[in-house]
């Protein structure tokens, strides 16, 4: 009897946790075709998020399209195929990894500073004050974090992409000693069409769970200053753990719709 009321208040908390933030999401995205919009706050955000975040999408997408051109020599070379390293690079890093490791990378730093920053505000009651001012804490905090997560993800995306075909088309020319001309080559004629739409429809969907979770999860802070630590950590892990799985059901639909796209 015991297990099964432990049971049934996780789900019922699961059930209330799944609805509330639901309702915050529509509140947040309807707001976006409602006035006020506060376009400062939303250029703001895009400026931290996008500048602030650029070197380190950068050095990851380097160094992971390096890394993936040093790991797939072994595999190749034992088919005589080292020279399809650029296919390779191509579409492990525009297809997965850069979309995932961007968003990863954006879940650790600009979630975790969402939730703590609107975690900070809920225990110190601006939050309230903004409601008792007239002013709704989802219209002009939550809104436009979302937007500016939404729309510099996927820039973000690209230039990891980009950077990451750089980085290993060094270690071809250089290491491999494949031509440049047959790694470009090699690597523009693996992709699809189907790959880039994948490219950038992920980004747009991380950026809105990576944002919509830091918001959530900062707004239900509770607890003080140690709560405000335990949100930063909570935003970070859902964020990422989100992310995965929707990359797993993006992949699916991808796949189902390529053929169509493809054409």
């Amino acid at each position: 009897m015991r297990v099964f009321n432990v049971l049934s208040r996780a789900v019922v908390s699961s059930i209330q946790t799944i609805q509330s933030y639901t309702l915050l999401s529509v509140r947040a995205v309807a707001n976006i075709f409602s006035r006020p919009v506060y376009w400062r706050e939303i250029v703001l955000q895009m400026d931290r998020i996008g500048v602030g975040s650029l070197t380190i999408v950068a050095l990851t997408g380097f160094f992971t399209g390096a890394v993936m051109a040093i790991q797939s020599e072994g595999a190749l070379r034992r088919y005589g195929a080292v020279g399809m390293t650029g296919q390779l690079v191509a579409l492990t890093v525009i297809r997965e990894l850069g979309p995932v490791l961007s968003a990863l990378m954006l879940a650790g730093r600009i979630g975790a500073g969402i939730a703590s920053e609107l975690g900070s505000m809920v225990v110190s009651e601006q939050i309230n004050a903004m409601r008792a001012l007239g002013t709704d804490p989802i219209r002009r905090l939550v809104t436009p974090r979302i937007l500016a997560m939404v729309l510099m993800l996927p820039v973000l995306t690209i230039v990891c992409d980009a950077i990451g075909m750089v980085g290993g088309w060094i270690i071809a020319v250089y290491k491999l000693l494949i031509s440049s001309n047959q790694y470009w080559s090699d690597a523009l004629n693996a992709l699809q069409f189907s790959d880039l739409v994948g490219t950038l429809v992920k980004p747009v969907v991380f950026g809105f769970i990576i944002a919509m979770t830091g918001c959530y999860v900062g707004l239900s802070t509770t607890g003080g200053t140690e709560g405000v630590g335990r949100s930063t950590t909570r935003a970070v892990v859902s964020a990422s753990i989100m992310v995965i799985v929707a990359d797993f059901f993006l992949n699916n639909l991808l796949i189902y719709f390529a053929p169509l796209m493809n054409r």
